[in-house]
């Protein structure tokens, strides 16, 4: 369990084997270390959790960043792609591999979202700039399958500048 901690890109957490509790208890150590004793910036922009109801909360960032929507309703469900991967959204921030990383924003349905979708690990960082200096953290997952259509589409109406 702490040997995760000692991951760096692009391994991937050791996690399979662990029961749910130990699974849950590793990947809470990262994102302890990752998001709470660490702050987090993208291009001199403070990186805050999700909003819910009005409050930043980190227990609803690490479910998004762990879990993903099941058949488009509001429960989600344990994600090992985007689990395995967590420890990731630190380096990309930083922008550290910048030759495989496409960093874009595009007009979505609710609001303007950067992407950071690093091509060559298909892995996209989702952000909501809000005002001058802070984004909102929304989600990271591992693109497979038809999202990767979809991530080239936005791609393709990427706004002029990054937000």
């Amino acid at each position: 369990m702490p040997l995760n901690l000692l991951q760096q890109y692009n391994a991937l957490l050791d996690i399979d084997a662990l029961e749910e509790p130990e699974r849950i208890d590793s990947l809470m150590g990262i994102f302890k270390r990752d998001f709470v004793e660490h702050t987090n910036r993208f291009r001199q922009k403070i990186i805050l959790p999700t909003l819910q109801d009005g409050k930043l909360t980190l227990k609803t960032l690490f479910e998004h960043l762990i879990t993903t929507a099941e058949n488009k309703s509001l429960h989600r469900v344990y994600d090992p792609e985007r689990a395995r991967r967590l420890h990731w959204i630190r380096f990309h921030l930083a922008e550290k591999n910048s030759q495989t990383l496409y960093v874009f924003s595009v007009q979505d349905k609710k609001a303007i979202r950067t992407y950071l979708y690093d091509y060559w690990e298909s892995y996209v960082i989702v952000l909501e700039p809000r005002g001058k200096n802070r984004y909102y953290l929304l989600t990271a997952y591992y693109v497979k399958g038809r999202n990767r259509n979809k991530i080239w589409k936005k791609w393709c109406r990427k706004l002029s500048s990054v937000y």
